[in-house]
């Protein structure tokens, strides 16, 4: 693989011409490189040395940039083998909802997804308690898996109100995502959310790449709008490569 090369002379000083410091530059393309695709998790990384010729840096200017990705989990090192790009964890927003989609292109990545399934279907009690229908009501009910660079990182299993989102079934899911469908149909009035682990079932872990049984992280959403009931979201991540986070 060819390396990205610069003049010794405009990287000898801690600041380049456009104020940036190098051993954020250093970061940049180390974190470039992972998110184009060029190096894949487990991959070993150039040598501090190498990094070093590459740059025309210091090594400590070097060592800053790696000491850094690895403590924000971008790469490991492995005791007198190298350093490796680590395993990377897909990250998700709890407080705000938002698009997957966005997310991912936020991370510099290729978002895609997948239709397994869309139609009406008639709610199973449970259900329709939970959407505060009768029993009996008619949903909308779509699954679909969301990859990050051909990686997938979700399976969206959804139900909606025909109410909220009338032409929910006429959407091209491949184009848009149902959030950002469901944002214009029926726009947030609120939201509640649990989260647990729980082992992948068994038809949910062929779409995510992984073996039955293995650990996920299953976040159930409900959201409402205009007073109803919109939708109610069962997603499924990998644990391995998911963490939510939030503030407030």
């Amino acid at each position: 693989m060819p390396l990205q090369t610069f003049p010794e002379s405009s990287l000898e000083e801690p600041i380049t011409q456009d104020s940036t410091p190098i051993f954020q530059r250093i970061k940049d393309y180390l974190v470039g490189e992972i998110a184009s695709g060029r190096w894949k998790e487990g991959d070993l990384v150039p040598s501090e040395q190498a990094l070093v010729r590459q740059f025309g840096v210091s090594r400590m200017t070097v060592n800053r940039a790696v000491r850094e990705l690895t403590a924000e989990q971008v790469l490991t090192r492995r005791q007198g083998s190298g350093t490796y790009v680590a395993p990377q964890k897909y990250q998700a927003t709890l407080v705000e909802i938002r698009n997957i989609a966005d997310e991912i292109r936020a991370r510099g990545r290729a978002h895609r997804s997948h239709l397994r399934l869309l139609r009406a279907e008639i709610a199973t009690d449970e259900l329709a308690a939970e959407f505060e229908l009768a029993p009996g009501a008619t949903l909308y009910h779509s699954i679909i898996v969301h990859f990050e660079n051909d990686v997938p990182i979700q399976v969206e299993d959804r139900w909606v109100n025909p109410e909220c989102a009338p032409r929910y079934l006429d959407q091209d899911f491949s184009a848009i995502t149902p959030n950002e469908h469901l944002m214009a149909a029926a726009p947030l009035q609120g939201a509640s959310y649990t989260i647990e682990a729980q082992p992948a079932p068994g038809e949910v872990a062929p779409m995510l790449a992984i073996g039955e049984g293995q650990p996920c992280l299953l976040l159930h959403r409900r959201t409402t709008s205009g007073g109803r009931v919109a939708s109610v979201a069962t997603m499924w991540h990998p644990g391995h490569l998911t963490r939510f986070t939030g503030s407030v």
